[in-house]
């Protein structure tokens, strides 16, 4: 379709409207500086202005973040506006329809009732998978709209490309991809095909995500004269000043991109644990930050929930999600709560590895020989307490937080009356099970890492995370001893910490003085690891072609 013939989808007496104006609008590039338009108060408490109704500032940002232009961003009070105005702007109340994928959103159907507009389902597939075919026959000369959730909620997953660009290109109405889960997806956003199809609305949210679901921002990324017909219908200051002033200091990047990573590896780690729960017969695959899980008893499990203080969303009521709880991803100590209460671990696991939120880990190691506590947080950096009872040891392991930009904690009892073996390999073996344990899934990390020049020595440190474990040292040493350390321990060390962190790990220096060689493999190792672990989390795909680690 042309751009032309969408507006031409436009209820006529939308179409004829003429927007509600403000005088600052009539201004134009004018900036007025005393303001006795609008009727406001003129005591300035910071909030006696109206908000800007375009929300340019806003729209900016937003549109560098997305990629877009601002003229094809409309900012609505939540997703829910931008859906209840197109049904205000292409359908005309008691004679059009509208045609919905299901189960689905439940506010689609609730906004065209409130419009007094004929709300049609096709249910999906056993699998969840889409009929485009149904989709294009339950559509008549009077289907304005069309709605697919993508990730759906509830079933969490994505439609291919090619489906949704058949129903674009067979459809003579507007097609609305709601993309609120979009972040959390290995596919990417359908925003660029808005080019090629104008019938095309893509749906985002500030909610999700971006975690601002308490200030009401939804997007609509659609042409230019689509938003500008939404735009026209709104309500003028629909944004209000706090809304847009708290979404501009909370639109960051970072803390986004680290926030989906560690989401997504948990709901990677709910899918891997919740299998082994009894209780548990289906978990269909997700690309949202929830799943939606199928029990023997839903209403069971749920009700059990509650009483300790959980809830998640039954969705068991729902057709084609009968006996089925939606479960969000929540942050790792909530996400153990759940597990524990549904029986599938223990908030301290008997294996002596505890989680303590994040990517933050403890390693209780008690043997015949040693007794060690290890804590281990990849994403605080810096900060060290180190006592092994060896004094070069205890400043080499230092140089794992002060180079590697991680938080290490080592307390070890051995026996060193009779040797340093046990204690030095015990050591490895705990902090290899912590990088294991706090790595989780793994999702989202660079997986490899390597190097260090230092004085007189080169030291190279090749790291890979991807599971499988191979050992290779390269390193000779011309003394028996540094300081308190026997150098063969050396090798053994690192060997121990490849095997627990299950990763190949493979070790090459050269150098005249056996001190600095020593530093510069743990340094080496130290950047190496914080290269490794770094969270780089687009796409939010496995660091792997193979697709599993």
């Amino acid at each position: 379709m042309t751009i032309e013939e969408v507006i031409g989808l436009v209820r006529p007496n939308i179409a004829a409207l003429e927007a509600y104006s403000t005088a600052r609008d009539d201004c134009g590039d004018k900036r007025p500086e005393i303001f006795l338009d609008a009727n406001e108060s003129p005591y300035d408490n910071g909030l006696n202005r109206y908000p800007d109704p375009h929300q340019k500032a806003l729209k900016a940002r937003i549109s560098a973040i997305r990629k877009i232009s601002p003229e094809s961003l409309f900012i609505g009070n939540g997703s829910d506006e931008a859906i209840d105005l197109l049904f205000r702007v292409f359908c005309v109340p008691g004679k059009s329809n509208a045609v919905s994928i299901a189960p689905s959103y439940g506010m689609y159907s609730v906004a065209a009732a409130t419009n007094d507009v004929e709300f049609r389902t096709v249910m999906l597939r056993e699998d969840f998978s889409m009929d485009t075919e149904a989709m294009l026959s339950a559509c008549d000369g009077q289907t304005a709209l069309m709605f697919i959730c993508s990730p759906n909620n509830p079933s969490g997953n994505i439609f291919p490309k090619e489906q949704i660009e058949a129903l674009l290109r067979s459809f003579r109405g507007i097609v609305v991809v709601d993309e609120a889960y979009i972040d959390f997806a290995s596919s990417p956003s359908l925003v660029p095909m808005i080019a090629a199809y104008p019938n095309l609305v893509v749906l985002q949210t500030l909610s999700k995500a971006w975690g601002m679901a308490g200030l009401r921002l939804g997007l609509a990324i659609a042409d230019p004269a689509v938003v500008a017909m939404m735009s026209k219908v709104k309500y003028p200051y629909n944004i209000n000043v706090l809304a847009q002033k708290m979404a501009l200091s909370k639109l960051s990047e970072e803390t986004v991109k680290a926030h989906v990573a560690e989401i997504v590896g948990q709901r990677f780690r709910l899918v891997k644990e919740l299998s082994s729960c009894p209780s548990v017969k289906k978990i269909y695959p997700s690309e949202a930050n929830f799943l939606l899980v199928e029990f023997d008893d839903a209403d069971a499990v749920y009700d059990r929930l509650v009483d300790e203080k959980l809830i998640v969303r039954n969705r068991s009521r729902v057709r084609g999600c009968s006996n089925c709880l939606r479960i969000t991803v929540g942050t790792p100590s909530e996400n153990d709560r759940l597990l524990t209460l549904l029986g599938v671990r223990q908030d301290t696991p008997s294996n002596g590895v505890e989680s303590l939120g994040g990517r933050h880990v403890r390693v209780t190691r008690k043997t015949r020989e040693t007794d060690i506590v290890l804590e281990l947080d990849l994403d605080k950096s810096g900060t060290s307490s180190i006592s092994t009872g060896l004094g070069f040891f205890d400043h080499m392991l230092d140089q794992i937080p002060h180079h590697g930009g991680v938080s290490l904690l080592v307390k070890a009892a051995g026996d060193l009356q009779v040797d340093e073996h046990h204690t030095i390999e015990d050591v490895g073996i705990a902090l290899g099970e912590a990088l294991d344990a706090a790595l989780g899934s793994k999702l989202g990390i660079g997986r490899y890492g390597f190097v260090l020049p230092m004085d007189d020595c080169d030291a190279c440190v090749l790291m890979d995370f991807g599971g499988r474990i191979d050992f290779k040292w390269q390193v000779q040493f011309s003394r028996e001893m540094v300081g308190d350390v026997p150098t063969e321990m050396f090798s053994h060390f690192f060997q121990s910490v490849g095997a627990g962190a299950k990763c190949n790990l493979h070790v090459f220096a050269t150098g005249e003085n056996d001190h600095h060689k020593a530093e510069s493999i743990f340094k080496a190792f130290a950047r190496a690891l914080r290269m490794a672990v770094s969270l780089t989390p687009f796409p939010y795909e496995l660091p792997s072609s193979k697709g599993t680690l």
